[in-house]
Protein backbone atom coordinates (compact mmCIF):
# COMPACT_ATOMS: atom_id res chain seq x y z
CA UNK A 1 0.00 0.00 0.00
CA UNK A 2 1.30 2.95 -1.04
CA UNK A 3 1.55 6.27 2.09
CA UNK A 4 -1.74 8.49 0.92
CA UNK A 5 -3.59 4.78 0.97
CA UNK A 6 -3.10 4.06 4.88
CA UNK A 7 -3.34 8.17 5.16
CA UNK A 8 -6.33 7.74 4.16
CA UNK A 9 -7.41 4.85 5.76
CA UNK A 10 -5.92 5.99 9.32
CA UNK A 11 -8.16 9.55 8.60
CA UNK A 12 -11.46 7.33 8.00
CA UNK A 13 -11.10 5.25 11.44
CA UNK A 14 -10.27 8.48 13.06
CA UNK A 15 -13.15 10.57 12.20
CA UNK A 16 -15.51 7.20 12.98
CA UNK A 17 -13.67 7.30 16.76
CA UNK A 18 -14.52 10.67 17.19
CA UNK A 19 -18.31 10.12 15.50
CA UNK A 20 -18.44 7.73 18.54
CA UNK A 21 -17.24 9.13 20.92
CA UNK A 22 -19.71 12.06 20.41
CA UNK A 23 -22.85 9.31 20.19
CA UNK A 24 -21.48 7.97 23.18
CA UNK A 25 -21.26 11.06 25.24
CA UNK A 26 -24.72 12.69 23.90
CA UNK A 27 -26.20 8.87 25.12
CA UNK A 28 -24.56 9.45 28.27
CA UNK A 29 -25.87 13.18 28.65
CA UNK A 30 -29.69 12.21 27.87
CA UNK A 31 -28.97 14.39 24.50
CA UNK A 32 -29.86 12.07 21.85
CA UNK A 33 -33.31 13.52 20.46
CA UNK A 34 -32.47 16.41 18.39
CA UNK A 35 -35.42 17.24 17.30
CA UNK A 36 -37.89 18.45 19.32
CA UNK A 37 -41.34 16.78 19.10
CA UNK A 38 -44.80 18.97 20.25
CA UNK A 39 -45.17 18.77 23.55
CA UNK A 40 -47.23 20.05 26.85
CA UNK A 41 -45.86 20.81 30.17
CA UNK A 42 -47.38 19.41 33.41
CA UNK A 43 -46.24 20.03 37.06
CA UNK A 44 -45.98 18.08 40.12
CA UNK A 45 -44.81 18.90 43.74
CA UNK A 46 -43.13 16.45 45.62
CA UNK A 47 -41.70 16.56 49.05
CA UNK A 48 -38.12 14.45 48.41
CA UNK A 49 -37.18 14.19 45.00
CA UNK A 50 -33.68 12.21 45.89
CA UNK A 51 -31.50 12.21 42.79
CA UNK A 52 -33.63 13.24 40.16
CA UNK A 53 -32.08 15.30 37.50
CA UNK A 54 -32.68 17.84 34.70
CA UNK A 55 -33.84 15.83 31.57
CA UNK A 56 -34.42 12.26 33.18
CA UNK A 57 -37.51 10.55 31.90
CA UNK A 58 -41.00 10.43 32.55
CA UNK A 59 -42.30 7.22 31.80
CA UNK A 60 -45.65 5.38 31.91
CA UNK A 61 -45.67 1.58 31.84
CA UNK A 62 -42.37 1.39 31.22
CA UNK A 63 -42.40 3.56 28.01
CA UNK A 64 -41.08 7.18 27.73
CA UNK A 65 -43.31 9.61 27.55
CA UNK A 66 -41.32 12.49 28.19
CA UNK A 67 -38.57 14.85 30.09
CA UNK A 68 -38.20 16.04 33.34
CA UNK A 69 -37.79 20.21 31.82
CA UNK A 70 -37.54 22.15 35.17
CA UNK A 71 -37.14 21.29 39.55
CA UNK A 72 -37.16 24.30 41.61
CA UNK A 73 -37.77 24.71 45.32
CA UNK A 74 -41.14 26.91 46.36
CA UNK A 75 -40.30 29.59 48.72
CA UNK A 76 -43.41 28.68 50.69
CA UNK A 77 -44.17 25.04 51.22
CA UNK A 78 -40.44 24.39 50.51
CA UNK A 79 -41.62 21.43 48.41
CA UNK A 80 -39.38 20.07 44.80
CA UNK A 81 -41.57 21.40 41.94
CA UNK A 82 -41.12 19.54 38.82
CA UNK A 83 -42.30 20.75 35.07
CA UNK A 84 -42.47 17.42 33.00
CA UNK A 85 -42.12 17.96 29.24
CA UNK A 86 -44.86 15.40 27.92
CA UNK A 87 -45.14 14.73 24.43
CA UNK A 88 -48.22 15.45 22.43
CA UNK A 89 -49.36 12.03 21.60
CA UNK A 90 -50.04 10.91 25.05
CA UNK A 91 -52.82 12.42 27.25
CA UNK A 92 -52.89 12.12 31.18
CA UNK A 93 -55.98 12.10 33.07
CA UNK A 94 -56.69 14.36 36.17
CA UNK A 95 -56.18 11.57 38.61
CA UNK A 96 -53.10 10.18 37.69
CA UNK A 97 -50.28 9.40 39.97
CA UNK A 98 -47.00 10.66 39.54
CA UNK A 99 -43.82 8.72 41.37
CA UNK A 100 -40.09 9.25 41.82
CA UNK A 101 -38.83 5.43 41.40
CA UNK A 102 -35.39 4.03 40.82
CA UNK A 103 -34.33 1.59 37.63
CA UNK A 104 -32.77 -1.24 40.07
CA UNK A 105 -31.20 -0.66 43.19
CA UNK A 106 -28.69 2.13 42.17
CA UNK A 107 -29.99 3.11 38.34
CA UNK A 108 -31.01 6.00 36.75
CA UNK A 109 -34.43 8.11 38.65
CA UNK A 110 -36.97 8.52 36.96
CA UNK A 111 -40.54 9.73 37.41
CA UNK A 112 -43.59 7.31 36.96
CA UNK A 113 -46.92 7.99 36.12
CA UNK A 114 -49.86 5.99 36.76
CA UNK A 115 -52.73 6.66 35.14
CA UNK A 116 -56.15 7.09 36.88
CA UNK A 117 -60.23 6.55 35.80
CA UNK A 118 -60.96 10.13 35.69
CA UNK A 119 -62.52 11.09 32.12
CA UNK A 120 -61.04 14.42 32.17
CA UNK A 121 -57.28 15.34 31.13
CA UNK A 122 -54.56 17.32 31.92
CA UNK A 123 -54.12 20.42 29.75
CA UNK A 124 -50.55 22.09 29.02
CA UNK A 125 -49.71 23.54 32.01
CA UNK A 126 -51.42 21.41 34.31
CA UNK A 127 -50.75 20.05 38.08
CA UNK A 128 -50.95 16.87 39.15
CA UNK A 129 -52.33 16.40 42.77
CA UNK A 130 -51.02 12.99 44.06
CA UNK A 131 -47.70 12.40 43.94
CA UNK A 132 -45.23 9.67 45.85
CA UNK A 133 -42.03 11.28 46.69
CA UNK A 134 -38.26 9.47 46.51
CA UNK A 135 -37.36 6.56 48.96
CA UNK A 136 -34.25 7.52 50.13
CA UNK A 137 -32.32 4.10 50.50
CA UNK A 138 -30.17 5.82 53.75
CA UNK A 139 -33.11 7.05 55.44
CA UNK A 140 -34.62 3.22 55.33
CA UNK A 141 -31.42 1.48 56.44
CA UNK A 142 -30.95 3.73 59.32
CA UNK A 143 -34.42 3.17 60.29
CA UNK A 144 -33.87 -0.27 60.35
CA UNK A 145 -30.88 -0.39 62.40
CA UNK A 146 -32.10 1.81 65.25
CA UNK A 147 -35.71 0.13 64.73
CA UNK A 148 -33.17 -3.05 65.26
CA UNK A 149 -31.30 -1.61 67.99
CA UNK A 150 -34.17 0.01 69.94
CA UNK A 151 -36.11 -3.81 70.34
CA UNK A 152 -33.10 -6.08 71.26
CA UNK A 153 -33.64 -7.96 74.52
CA UNK A 154 -32.17 -6.52 77.19
CA UNK A 155 -28.34 -8.66 78.48
CA UNK A 156 -28.66 -11.38 80.75
CA UNK A 157 -27.69 -9.87 84.45
CA UNK A 158 -28.95 -6.47 83.38
CA UNK A 159 -30.07 -4.92 86.27
CA UNK A 160 -34.20 -4.32 86.03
Amino acid sequence: MNRTTIDFWVGIFVLIGIGAVVFLALRVGNLTSLTTTPSYRLEAHFDNIGGLKLRAPVKAAGVAVGRVDRIQLDPRSYEAVVTMRIDNGYQFSKDTIASILTSGLLGEVYIGLAVGGDPQMLADGGQIGKTQSAVVLEKLISQFMFDKASSAPAPAGAAK
